[in-house]
């Protein structure tokens, strides 16, 4: 009589349990009010939540989501909440992972924005901000020499690096930097397969940068009024362009909002992103308090809708379509582009805010020391800012 066959080891594609939407609600919903310390922090939890501890996908899968989300522009850690809901529960999951994901911190920052635009002038307020403004250069600082490991493999990118760091600095719009950096790669890549002589890959390759500057400078406005339909379509924009890390929309905001729209000012976007960093979930949720301090709760509502629905959209999309994503060496080519452009985008931002947070030896003395506690002793920033906020309370001015 003939052994019974064993059963088959499961697929490493397919996860062993499926989630139910009322879980997948109570998993989004406690990360968001417990997720502190940035997309890579949020990122590892949520591994260790749905491959680990509930099975709900393999590892493999995870990865998989993991790398589309990198490719697609928006917040990762939100859309990789999304990107788990759909997986799960279709269309309702991907509503509920990444709506139970961002509603805690979106509704928390909108509250610190109110009690910030009643109460930011008072002295107390104005010394908390001060000992956590330099934690926040600090936590910008780890993230760049955290991720540059990993994003900066060659020269080639290292060049271009420096290169968008300059345009930036220049005053080139950080979309068309990252356009740019996309397009560099496709054709340094064609180059490089084709075999063309030098002068030609001179010539394709410095076109691309003279073509934006000139989009550039059409793009150009200042002064405009705030109102709600503007507000959507400027966090829209920033929504549907802003890759790498959340951090990545401060270059963004800084461009839009304090240059050229002058909605806000330096000292204003500072606190945005304290509040930001102060708060659990997705960095992108700055666009919540900005929104409240220029058109109150409905400019709360705008702002974050409009920053977070590409990502909706761009999953929506995208899912079925990861497995060819991965495996495609062009799609890997231009993300690591684009990751070396959006680490000069951070670098750029972070020395402009710095000059901002940084103005006496106590400042500089927060700084250099969460600086060392973060890179060091890899302390969670989300303690760090706390104590930033107890420091501000004493040396505050």
């Amino acid at each position: 009589m003939a052994e019974p066959a064993e059963p088959a080891s499961p697929s490493p594609t397919s996860a062993a349990r499926k989630a139910t939407p009322k879980q997948l609600a109570a998993l989004f919903l406690r990360l968001g009010v417990t997720a502190f310390g940035g997309p890579a922090a949020h990122i590892a939890m949520m591994e260790d939540e749905v491959v680990v501890r509930r099975k709900w996908l393999t590892r493999q899968q995870f990865l998989d989501l993991l790398g589309a989300a990198n490719l697609i522009p928006g917040p990762t850690s939100s859309e990789m909440a999304i990107y788990i809901g759909q997986n799960q529960a279709g269309w309702v999951g991907l509503l509920l992972g990444g709506g139970c994901f961002i509603l805690p911190a979106a509704l928390l920052v909108g509250a610190i924005a109110w009690a910030y635009v009643r109460f930011g002038a008072l002295p107390q307020v104005a010394s908390l901000l001060y000992g956590i403004k330099p934690v926040v250069i600090a936590i910008v600082l780890q993230a760049l020499w955290r991720l540059g490991r990993s994003a900066v493999k060659t020269r080639w990118l290292a060049a271009l690096a420096i290169a968008a760091a300059v345009a930036n600095i220049m005053g080139l719009e950080p979309v068309l930097i990252l356009a740019s950096a996309a397009v560099l790669a496709l054709a340094a890549r064609y180059i490089r397969r084709s075999r063309q002589p030098a002068t030609m890959s001179f010539a394709v390759l410095a076109s691309v940068p003279t073509a934006s500057a000139s989009a550039a400078t059409s793009l150009a406005a200042t002064g405009q009024a705030v109102g709600l339909g503007k507000l959507f379509l400027v966090f829209l924009k920033l929504g549907a362009v802003v890759f790498g890390s959340g951090y990545v929309l401060l270059a963004f905001l800084r461009t839009d909002l304090v240059q050229r729209l002058h909605w806000l000012t330096e000292r204003q976007l500072l606190d945005a992103i304290a509040v930001g960093q102060v708060t659990p979930g997705p960095v992108f949720t700055t666009a919540t308090f900005v929104g409240y301090i220029l058109a109150g709760t409905s400019g709360a509502v705008v702002a974050t809708v409009g920053i977070f629905l590409p990502a909706y959209l761009l999953v929506s999309v995208s899912g079925p379509l990861i497995p060819r994503i991965r495996r495609s060496p062009t799609a890997a080519c231009v993300l690591d582009s684009i990751n070396a452009a959006s680490l000069a985008l951070m670098a750029v931002v972070g020395w402009q805010l710095g000059r901002a947070a940084i103005v006496d030896w106590a400042s500089a003395s927060v700084a250099l020391a969460s600086a060392v506690l973060l890179i060091g002793f890899r302390l969670n920033s989300a303690w760090l800012v706390l104590l930033g906020a107890i420091a501000g309370l004493f040396i505050g001015r």
